[in-house]
């Protein structure tokens, strides 16, 4: 492992953050207890968080080398992590994930199979035998990234490895939309393929309440908007598509119930009022973007 040495490492990871320096603790004590024969730094790019610099450094504790991010936004900071690294690969992950001990290695083994490779997401909680409605919801439906890239041909930039050359020539990640979606489909456009990892694990905390979810899918909802409003008849699209989003608790009420995520009555139940409210608060938001945004 490299931090400040002078050689260039053969693999960089990238790790955006932002005013969250217990769990970005956790994730450097992940990625130092990385398993195999591997040459590689960690980067922090922070995006100017309150606490400051000072105390960033403190958290990293000499365990990666910190780049301050100026422009704000989750793509603009991996960006700036990407400029301050001298890997040939990348591999990036988020400050509140915590990689398995083998992730790195298997994800840049996936590497020699295809351009650049989504591992496998799963979804911590606190406690398994006391989730709350939002946790036992996250536990069923966030992060299918075996669906994300097997199916709609992306993945989370939470797991995600690539070439320093296919990142440099695909271009850097945008901003105001889903840029993991968005730089994904720029990468298959121009002809790299994608690829799924099951065996490159990232873990990831599972929002704890309602507040947190919303606030999730308040950015997801806006940064998906903002890939619908550029494309034809995108407008049109997007309001129909979320019409059907209270169909939607009836068809996925089934999953809810057979998930071997979650168990217990109760905890099913409480997953169960999460997906009809959320899905319900999405559609009302979606809307709310559509008439704010009228061109």
């Amino acid at each position: 492992m490299s931090v400040g040495d002078q050689a260039a490492p053969a693999i960089s990871i990238i790790v955006p953050h932002y005013q969250d320096l217990h769990r970005l603790d956790l994730c450097l004590s992940a990625l130092m207890a990385q398993q195999g024969d591997l040459d590689f730094e960690i980067i922090v790019s922070d995006n100017m968080s309150p606490c400051g610099e000072a105390r960033v450094l403190q958290a990293i504790a000499g365990r990666a080398r910190l780049t301050m991010a100026t422009e704000k936004g989750a793509g603009p900071t991996r960006n700036a992590g990407v400029a301050a690294a001298r890997g040939a690969v990348l591999a990036f992950t988020d400050s509140d994930c915590v990689p398995d001990p083998h992730w790195l290695a298997r994800g840049v083994a996936a590497l020699s199979t295809y351009d650049f490779v989504g591992g496998r997401m799963v979804v911590l909680v606190a406690d398994d035998g006391r989730m709350t409605g939002a946790e036992a919801f996250e536990r069923v439906f966030a992060f299918n990234n075996r669906r994300y890239v097997e199916e709609e041909g992306f993945t989370v930039t939470a797991n995600l490895f690539c070439a320093r050359a296919l990142f440099d020539h695909v271009g850097g990640f945008r901003t105001g939309l889903s840029e993991d979606l968005e730089w994904c489909r720029r990468a298959t456009t121009v002809g790299y393929r994608i690829g799924y990892a099951e065996d490159a694990v990232v873990g990831h905390p599972a929002r704890a309440d309602w507040g947190e979810l919303v606030g999730k899918w308040r950015r997801i909802n806006a940064e998906t908007f903002g890939l619908f409003k550029g494309r034809r008849h995108g407008r049109l699209k997007w309001g129909m598509r979320n019409l059907a989003l209270p169909l939607s608790v009836i068809r996925h009420a089934p999953q809810v119930m057979r998930s071997p995520s979650i168990a217990g009555l109760p905890t099913r139940l409480r997953a169960l009022r999460t997906l009809a409210a959320i899905r319900l608060w999405r559609m009302g938001d979606a809307y709310r973007l559509l008439f704010r945004n009228p061109s």
